[in-house]
């Protein structure tokens, strides 16, 4: 029996963080690894503590506003953003961690995880946003298309 490889077993657990998404949208999930080792993780919805949009609807979708636009108008976090935020709360720096993420992140992620020192990005589904790869690219992360099929994962509710 041959074990799973690293890239493989981290982009599963990355598909199925993102399946706590509230978007109703587009699920995403990230983590931020370093040595093999999980540091934070990060789906896509509301902050703690205010109505998801599994409750509320969205606001993006009622006004057919494409995906990849008006981002100030959602009321969630992207998962990128909540990996960060994770880490800093508990005091984890992500400084040099590779990410890997179900969807190539946007121009505001991809800014975000520049200054953060994010060093290599893994992404396995394509997001509109050519502004996010140039700065990516610019900027010296190596962002790598890894298309990936998540191994089916039954979930309990």
């Amino acid at each position: 029996m041959q074990r799973m490889p690293w890239p493989n077993y981290f982009m599963n657990i990355t598909y199925l963080v993102s399946e706590r998404s509230t978007c109703t949208r587009r699920k995403v999930g990230a983590i931020a690894v370093k040595d093999k080792h999980i540091l934070a993780t990060g789906y896509n919805g509301a902050p703690a503590g205010v109505p998801h949009c599994l409750e509320t609807g969205c606001l993006r979708e009622r006004l057919s506003i494409p995906s990849g636009q008006r981002h100030e108008i959602c009321r969630g976090l992207h998962a990128e953003q909540n990996v960060i935020i994770q880490a800093a709360v508990h005091g984890i720096s992500i400084r040099d961690a590779e990410l890997y993420c179900t969807t190539h992140p946007c121009g505001l992620c991809a800014k975000m995880l520049i200054n953060c020192g994010i060093r290599h990005i893994y992404y396995s589904e394509y997001y509109p946003d050519d502004l996010a790869a140039d700065m990516l690219r610019e900027a010296g992360v190596t962002v790598e298309h890894f298309p990936f099929t998540p191994k089916a994962v039954e979930i309990h509710g």
